[in-house]
């Protein structure tokens, strides 16, 4: 399998949110493999160094940048000093965000509904106001949000992130109407069940669990971080020019049954 497209990036700022691990490091390597500058972005600065650090060992442009996407003011000092750094801004993957164990709606506690819809929905919209209103500056930008099949489709035992999932196609497909005539794309890419840190976590390491994720995927397997990062690099280039407001589903089948 080699989703290792080549695209030319070179003089070409991307952000990833969620770059320490997962969906966001495996775009941000591809940005930065593209000749892309990569500003890596992740609450997790013990994590997120060294993937940065890494990349620049193998001849890339990184820079890390601690940040909370549900805090707007962390978020707008992480647009700030990548444009201070960088001049510009072209593309941005708004990948962070963190799931839940299955658990029926009436038991979830507010303290944890809020923390999902935080980070989750809201961590979307704090980046998104602050990416476009730089974009518009520039009259030209890209914008990639990760939302997921559970965005598409609901899951049992999910719901709160089953609504900020659904909540960012929404959020997707109205800014792309709202920013369509100044040059600037917004899109969302929707995982299946991803071999990621976040999709070990929701299995607990319950062999079965997994299983039963595999079984349910006509691809017979997990797709690979890699392979959402290829989606997103395509949405966020030129080959992608007259593409907007849609909704890229990468799950291996699983919502065409």
């Amino acid at each position: 399998m080699n989703t290792q497209v080549k695209y030319d990036f070179q003089n070409f700022v991307a952000l990833v949110t969620g770059a320490a691990q997962g969906m966001g490091l495996a775009t941000a390597q591809a940005f930065a493999r593209s000749g892309a500058t990569v500003v890596m972005s992740d609450i997790n600065m013990e994590i997120l160094q060294p993937a940065v650090d890494k990349i620049i060992s193998e001849g890339g442009k990184a820079l890390a940048i601690t940040c909370d996407v549900s805090n707007a003011e962390e978020v707008k000092s992480l647009i700030e000093t990548t444009v201070s750094n960088f001049g510009q801004l072209d593309a941005a993957y708004n990948n962070a965000g963190i799931n839940t164990v299955e658990i029926k709606a009436a038991d979830f506690t507010l303290e944890d509904y809020h923390k999902i819809i935080d980070v989750n929905l809201n961590g979307v919209w704090n980046c998104m106001q602050y990416e476009l209103r730089q974009m518009l500056k520039q009259g030209y930008g890209a914008i990639v949000n990760c939302s997921s099949i559970g965005g598409m489709a609901a899951a049992k035992g999910r719901a709160p992130y089953s609504a900020t999932k659904h909540g960012i196609v929404g959020l997707t497909q109205s800014a792309a109407m709202d920013y369509a005539e100044q040059g600037i794309r917004i899109n969302a890419v929707c995982p299946g069940t991803i071999d990621t840190p976040m999709a070990d976590s929701v299995t607990g390491g319950d062999k079965e669990l997994l299983a039963s994720f595999i079984k349910s995927t006509p691809m017979g397997r997990l797709g690979k971080p890699e392979e959402i990062a290829a989606a997103v690099l395509w949405l966020s280039s030129d080959a992608a020019s007259y593409v907007t407001g849609q909704t890229l589903v990468v799950d291996g089948g699983v919502l065409a049954q």
